[in-house]
């Protein structure tokens, strides 16, 4: 089963993201700030992570940067409510897999996250 950990500052979206994603099966853990995903990728080891953009500790362009540098093989994807060109762009040079403009349909989610999940890769604990 696919481990999957979403990080937004909106309660909303994390509950949303975290029910329709467990009922495709997946194990979903949620975060409110990077810091609490950072110590959750620390404790647990994951097939993806799920990250807003605008966040009021630390952008969600500083959070893939973490990744790249830190877990080079977790698939990210961004989710955003100010998507443009350049943001999706730049989230795609970060490492990001799939970028999803909110709000989106749960469809588009299970979609996303089937498509990066499932792309072959190594552990990044290894």
């Amino acid at each position: 089963m696919a481990r999957v950990l979403v990080l937004d500052d909106e309660a909303i979206v994390r509950i949303s993201c975290k029910r329709v994603l467990e009922g495709e099966g997946y194990d979903v853990s949620v975060a409110s700030s990077v810091k609490e995903a950072v110590t959750l990728l620390e404790r647990e080891q994951y097939t993806l992570a799920i990250t807003d953009l605008l966040m009021p500790d630390v952008d969600g362009f500083e959070f893939l940067e973490i990744i790249k540098k830190r877990w080079p093989s977790l698939k990210t994807i961004v989710m955003t409510g100010f998507g443009t060109v350049e943001a999706s762009q730049k989230s795609l040079a970060l490492g990001a897999s799939q970028f999803l403009k909110k709000p989106f349909l749960p469809e588009e989610l299970v979609s996303a996250a089937m498509a990066a999940s499932n792309a072959e890769t190594d552990s990044y604990y290894d």
